[in-house]
């Protein structure tokens, strides 16, 4: 049952190469000089540094994550079925911190997404701590 971590974490995965195909296209014009406007400048301007900033964040806080995941796969009698419920609330806030970090400026949305993230993990983090105590 623990295994069931890996589904989140491949998620997680694939949002990263998501956010690096699309960095990649972003910084084509500039680059390459493909899909530029006809003035040289690039599209995508305003939202390249946007989607530079996310990329970034995808290796701060989720380490945390990586590691409690981890942690429980590699010692099935740490799992509670909660973890499960925790990961996949932290990929639903990294979702949608990605496209309120990208697509607005409201800093205030994005702290609030961002709480998520960070609950979910803290939570995971204490059911771990808890469960290897009681063992």
């Amino acid at each position: 049952m623990n295994n069931l971590l890996f589904l989140p974490m491949l998620s997680h995965i694939l949002l990263v190469a998501i956010l690096y195909v699309f960095l990649t296209v972003m910084r084509a014009p500039k680059v390459w000089g493909i899909g530029a406007n006809p003035d040289g400048s690039n599209p995508f301007a305003k939202l390249e540094p946007r989607v530079s900033a996310n990329l970034s964040n995808q290796f701060e806080w989720p380490v945390l994550f990586y590691a409690a995941c981890i942690i429980v796969i590699s010692r099935p009698e740490f799992y509670q079925h909660i973890h499960l419920w925790f990961a996949w609330l932290f990929i639903l806030g990294r979702l949608l911190h990605c496209a309120i970090q990208i697509f607005t400026t409201n800093i205030r949305l994005r702290g609030a997404i961002f709480t998520i993230n960070f609950v979910a993990v803290m939570c995971m983090w204490f059911v771990l701590g808890a469960s290897a105590l009681s063992q």
